[in-house]
């Protein structure tokens, strides 16, 4: 405890802080929970994508991106997020969405937008403050991030419009361009990431290496957790209301989100840990598993069906969930014994 930070050391609490000045800000200026056209509403979307990128920024400016190379070199890492990300995650978050809400269809295919969505964004600040591997995050993040642009219109159709019908379950046609998810890609990582190799490049050239390490990127440090308060402190605003609204649908719908995260990550940190990966390397894998990517999930519910639809709702009540139970994790991995 005496090497954290202050912020990092009553994280739980800042984090509780940030939810609650979230619903005061949507309970006393409620215009910011309307329609994302109206200006309130989409002002503090923009604000959310700029926390987003901002939060993400420091830990990728310390990336050495000179030994990317050796994360897409290692195979065994490559095959297991593969693994756990498409294959094991998305039928995991089907099952669990219809054993839960077999009667409740909208609510299912909402969850399938989120659970297809693998995460680009906070999963790099939720290593960066459990100590995980650094390089081996940012490597599977853009490995992700391109299956993702590839695969995601393709797994939403099979999940939502094909699978359901199997079980006897109600399915949607869903029609998702390459283009909104290549969109959603680069603007919550292409720009971070963009401006993290620029830092490792154009900083040495005019200052230094020494100065780089020692001074810069220990000065932009606390931005990454001031950066995710806020932006907890925007998502809760914009839609905070849904925990008090309609508690029976928000039960519903957060069963199987907690055990979506809770299954996935301990599932592949311990799969990883078996495969005789380090608990750094074992903690990127189980972040970049456990997370999902919610700016892409709830921008396509919306767009599809409607920001009134009920799978807008299920997918808006994702990253209430998400937030709570990763950071749980975060202080789990941090009281784990390095291997």
């Amino acid at each position: 405890m005496k090497r954290l930070s202050f912020l990092d050391r009553y994280l739980s609490a800042w984090i509780l802080a940030a939810m609650l000045v979230g619903l005061a800000i949507g309970h006393f200026w409620p215009g910011v929970q309307q329609n994302p056209a109206t200006s309130q509403a989409s002002g503090m979307q923009a604000f959310l994508a700029a926390g987003l990128i901002l939060m993400m920024y420091p830990p990728l400016a310390k990336v050495q991106y000179s030994q990317l190379g050796q994360v897409f070199a290692d195979k065994r890492i490559l095959l297991l997020s593969l693994l756990q990300n498409w294959i094991l995650g998305p039928v995991l978050m089907f099952a669990l969405a219809a054993l839960f809400l077999a009667g409740q269809p909208g609510y299912l295919a909402g969850l399938m937008l989120i659970g297809i969505a693998r995460c680009i964004a906070m999963v790099i600040v939720w290593n960066d403050l459990a100590g995980g591997d650094r390089l081996y995050t940012a490597g599977l993040v853009a490995f992700n991030s391109v299956f993702q642009v590839l695969f995601y219109p393709l797994y939403a159709w099979f999940f939502i419009t094909v699978l359901p019908g199997v079980f006897g379950l109600q399915g949607y046609e869903v029609s998702i361009s390459f283009t909104e998810v290549a969109q959603s890609v680069l603007l919550y990582l292409g720009v971070p990431f963009l401006a993290g190799i620029l830092t490792q490049v154009l900083v040495p050239r005019i200052k230094s290496r020494t100065w780089l390490e020692q001074t810069f990127l220990p000065a932009i440090s606390p931005i990454t957790l001031l950066a995710l308060l806020f932006t907890i402190a925007v998502m809760f605003s914009l839609k905070g209301f849904l925990l008090f609204s309609l508690p029976l649908e928000l039960a519903q719908i957060s069963l199987p989100l907690a055990g979506y995260f809770a299954i996935m990550f301990f599932g592949s940190y311990f799969i990883s840990v078996k495969a005789g990966t380090s608990k750094e390397k074992a903690t990127s894998l189980a972040f970049t598993a456990a997370g999902n990517n919610f700016e892409l999930g709830i921008a396509v519910a919306i767009s599809v069906f409607g920001i009134a639809s009920d799978q807008a709702f299920a997918a808006i009540v994702g990253p209430l969930i998400e937030v709570p139970v990763l950071m749980m994790m975060v202080r789990w991995v941090r009281n784990q014994p390095s291997r």
